[in-house]
């Protein structure tokens, strides 16, 4: 009995030391909350400008423009294509352009003659119009082919920041066999945030 007396005892004391310490430790507990949290994922989004020298305005932005035609290319010609780019990217974005072609397209291989030199273009007065002075940094220069599979890395871009490039195409020597050739040829430019 005397254990039964013990054991109780001990046991009650243990439920009134329990129930006082969960009420202090009640009374000095709190909690704060952040509700309703929200993520959006950003964008890296690179648009066209369609008109050179209308600017910046949203109803110029194209996600894609009809390529240029050349023709009567021969030996030691040469043509600019102009393009303005611009980010709407939700952040900083790095730009880089790759040719792409299907062979069927190219049935002549005039990919391995023509060249394209990627220049940045300065359109200082923004008359969309390549001006004495306005040509910048030479990227590079590479075949079709080698612009296909290097590609050029044309450098940084921040939301609503343009870049004007010069795409010079030429063509050091053409062989007499391919008198008559066509070819078409794509020009994809990427953007990925970094």
């Amino acid at each position: 009995m005397k254990k039964k007396k013990l054991f109780y005892l001990i046991g009650s004391s243990l439920i009134v030391i329990s129930l006082i310490a969960g009420i202090t430790y009640a009374a000095f507990s709190d909690k704060a909350k952040v509700l309703g949290s929200t993520f959006s994922v950003g964008s890296a989004n690179l648009m066209f400008l369609e008109s050179l020298s209308m600017g910046t305005d949203p109803s110029n932005y194209r996600d894609e423009l009809p390529g240029p035609t050349f023709t009567n290319i021969g030996p030691g010609w040469t043509q600019d294509y102009l393009l303005k780019l611009i980010s709407m990217a939700s952040s900083k974005i790095t730009i880089s352009t790759n040719a792409f072609y299907e062979t069927a397209n190219d049935p002549e291989e005039l990919r391995s003659d023509i060249e394209v030199e990627i220049i940045k273009w300065n359109d200082t007065n923004q008359n969309g119009i390549l001006d004495e002075g306005e040509e910048g940094t030479v990227v590079g220069k590479k075949t079709i082919i080698k612009w296909k599979t290097e590609g050029f890395v044309l450098g940084d871009l921040y939301y609503g920041q343009g870049m004007g490039l010069i795409l010079r195409f030429s063509a050091p020597t053409i062989s007499e066999l391919k008198q008559g050739a066509s070819a078409v040829f794509d020009f994809e430019f990427n953007s990925i945030q970094s």
